[in-house]
């Protein structure tokens, strides 16, 4: 297997658009939950199923989890990011090399982006939820959460192939 060149690739301003915007909406969910946790009752969603219903209820601790996950895939995902010749590419050639990086590693950063986003909004509603103001989800949130990453993959992928 032929080694990929590496390359010192800058995030691209909307990389770091969307870095700062979700360490913002990020920080605001676990400032909401820190100040709303004293008031929670002891029972919250603990899991919701494909309808957007919640299944399982749990300790109000469990809130905690979701923000640890988060963090735990924004790490190694924003180390990876930097290095964009570890990816696996469809057209590498010579002449591309440098958009196919480019290219990966802004896929990388949405997917990060999206994922953080995911939990931020998970919190945010099973707090809610759990204070009274929802009842769950909604029908809508499983569709719309599976159109924007795999739509972001695709979009990618397209990108990738044209290059």
């Amino acid at each position: 297997m032929k080694k990929q060149p590496s390359m010192n690739i800058p995030k691209s301003m909307i990389g770091q658009f969307l870095d700062w915007l979700t360490i913002l909406v990020f920080a605001a969910v676990v400032i909401y939950l820190i100040t709303q946790f004293s008031a929670l009752p002891d029972r919250v969603p603990g899991h919701y199923d494909g309808k957007g219903n919640i299944d399982r209820w749990g300790s109000k601790m469990e809130l905690w989890i979701l923000p640890l996950v988060g963090v735990l895939l924004w790490i190694p995902m924003t180390v990876l990011e930097r290095y964009p010749h570890l990816f696996n590419y469809l057209n590498l050639r010579e002449d591309n090399i440098e958009a196919q990086y480019r290219n990966g590693q802004l896929m990388l950063n949405v997917l990060k982006n999206e994922s953080v986003l995911l939990f931020s909004y998970l919190t945010f509603q099973g707090i809610r939820v759990a204070t009274g103001g929802t009842e769950a989800l909604g029908i809508f949130f499983m569709p719309i959460f599976l159109v924007v990453i795999i739509g972001s993959m695709i979009i990618f992928l397209i990108r990738m192939l044209k290059l």
